[in-house]
C-alpha cells in the first residue's frame, strides 16, 4: 500500500497542473470558476492521499517513543 500512496502523490502532482483550463470561463454553480473547482477537487483529493499516507506509512512505535521521551522529560 506504501508504494499505492506513493503512486497517487506523484498522480497529484501531474494532475496540479491545470495549464489547459485557464481560458475557460465557464462557471460552474453559477459562481465558481471552472479552475478554481478543478482545485478544489485536487485539494479534496490531496486530503484523502494525506490520510491514506497517515494509516498506511506512519512508522510503527513512532507514538510510543514519544510519549515514553515525554514521561522521561516530565520525570527528571
Amino acid at each position: 500500500m506504501k508504494y499505492a500512496v506513493w503512486i497517487l502523490v506523484g498522480l497529484l502532482l501531474v494532475f496540479h497542473q491545470d495549464y489547459w483550463q485557464w481560458s475557460n470561463t465557464t462557471l460552474d454553480f453559477g459562481f465558481l470558476p471552472r479552475t478554481l473547482t478543478y482545485h478544489v477537487g485536487v485539494s479534496i483529493a490531496a486530503a484523502i492521499v494525506w490520510a491514506l499516507a497517515t494509516k498506511f506509512c506512519w512508522p510503527e512505535g513512532l507514538d510510543e517513543e514519544s510519549e515514553h521521551s515525554s514521561q522521561e522529560d516530565a520525570g527528571a
